[in-house]
C-alpha cells in the first residue's frame, strides 16, 4: 500500500471525523515485488497513462523527454486497464498499446494461477495507434495467439477486417472479433458487465468509445479519448455521479504544451479545462476522478510537479500503473 498501517489508519479516521470520502483508501499500488495479491474480489489495475506516443515521444527535444532517452521510466507505458476475474480465473484488457508485451506480463502476475499469456478478451476504444496497434504482436510474426477475442465497434471491426496486417490476424485466427454496440450491456460474467458508449472524437478509421465497466459493488466510467467535453450528448458531471472511479482523458495539463503544433488538431480537454468543469462538484464527486492518458509534455507525469500538486490538493488523482481498484 501506498502507506504504512497507522497512516492509513490515520487517514481513515480523519475522513470519518471530516465526513470526507473514502474511496481512494480502496486503492491500492502494489510493490514491484511479484506475483500480486489480488484476492477474491474482482479488479481493475491500471496498465497504462500515458498518450498513445508514449514517453519518452519520437523525436521529442524539450525537457520532458530529454533524461528519458538515455534512462527510460517504467512507470511510464500508453494508456490501458485490465480487468481481474480471480473467481473465473479471467482477465480482460481495455485497449492494444504498443506497449502490449510488459503489460500482459503485468496483468498476469494478478492470475498467477492462469497458463495464458493472452487475456481473455480485449476491449478496443479506436483506431488511433496507440489503443489497438498492440494487436500485431498476436500475429505470426510474435505470439501466434489462438483467436484471442478482440471487442470492437462496427466501424472498427470493419477497418481490421480490411486493412493488413490486422486483417491477417482474422485470416490465421490469431485474433476472433466480436462486434458490438453502443450501449449494449456485455455480460462477462455473473458480477461483471462492460457497456460501451459513443464519444466525440477524431474518427478518421473507427468510432470511438468509452466503457462502463460494472463489478458486484463498484462501477468505473473509462473515457481516455473525447475531443472536449461540451461536445458529447451526455453531461460529464452527471455520469461522474452515476460511478465510483472515473478515468478521464488529460492529454495536456494546458495548451500552453503544445507549441510545435494545431492544438486544434489534436482536441481534447486539458486538465485545466476539467477542473474549471468539474470545480462546483462536491469533494465526494472529485475523489472519483483519476486523470489518465497524459501526453509527453503533461507535467502530471512528474507526482512532484507544482501542477500534480495543484490536481491532487484540488481532491482530484493522477492515474499510475499498479493502481488497482477493487470492483
Amino acid at each position: 500500500m501506498r502507506t504504512n498501517t497507522f497512516l492509513s489508519l490515520l487517514v481513515l479516521l480523519l475522513c470519518s471525523y471530516l465526513g470526507l470520502p473514502q474511496n481512494s483508501m480502496e486503492v491500492e499500488a502494489d510493490s514491484k515485488s511479484l506475483p500480486a495479491k489480488v484476492g477474491s474480489k474482482p479488479s481493475l489495475v491500471i496498465l497504462g497513462n500515458v498518450q498513445d506516443a508514449g514517453s519518452p515521444h519520437i523525436g521529442c527535444k524539450k525537457s520532458c523527454c530529454e533524461t528519458l532517452f538515455l534512462k527510460p521510466d517504467a512507470n511510464r507505458k500508453v494508456v490501458s486497464l485490465g480487468l481481474i476475474d480471480p473467481i473465473n480465473n479471467k482477465k480482460f484488457l481495455f485497449d492494444a498499446t504498443p506497449d502490449i508485451t510488459e503489460q500482459l506480463k503485468l496483468l498476469k502476475t494478478y492470475l498467477p494461477l492462469s497458463e495464458k499469456e493472452t487475456p481473455d478478451g480485449i476491449f478496443l476504444t479506436h483506431a488511433h495507434i496507440g489503443h489497438y496497434t498492440g494487436l500485431m504482436y498476436f500475429g505470426r510474426e510474435a505470439l501466434g495467439a489462438k483467436e484471442t477475442l478482440v471487442y470492437s465497434m462496427p466501424k472498427m471491426t470493419s477497418f481490421l477486417q480490411n486493412n493488413g496486417p490486422w486483417s491477417q490476424l482474422i485470416d490465421l485466427k490469431n485474433i476472433k472479433l466480436k462486434t458490438i454496440a453502443d450501449q449494449e450491456v456485455i455480460k462477462l460474467n455473473s458480477e461483471l458487465i462492460v457497456i460501451p458508449f459513443l464519444v466525440p472524437h477524431r474518427d478518421e478509421y473507427s468510432e470511438t468509445v468509452g466503457y462502463k465497466i460494472v463489478g458486484p459493488n463498484k462501477s468505473v466510467l473509462f473515457i481516455p479519448d473525447i475531443d472536449k467535453w461540451y461536445k458529447w450528448e451526455k453531461n460529464i458531471s452527471s455520469e461522474i455521479k452515476k460511478v465510483d472511479y472515473a478515468f478521464l482523458d488529460a492529454g495536456f495539463y494546458s495548451e500552453m504544451e503544445i507549441d510545435n503544433r494545431d492544438i486544434s488538431e489534436i482536441p481534447h480537454p486539458t486538465v485545466l479545462e476539467s477542473m474549471e468543469l468539474f470545480d462546483k462538484l462536491p469533494l465526494k464527486e472529485k475523489d472519483k476522478i483519476w486523470f489518465i492518458h497524459m501526453n509527453h509534455t503533461n507535467p502530471m507525469l512528474n507526482l512532484e510537479s507544482p501542477q500534480s500538486k495543484v490536481v491532487l490538493d484540488k481532491g482530484y488523482h493522477i492515474a499510475r500503473i499498479r493502481d488497482r481498484f477493487t470492483l
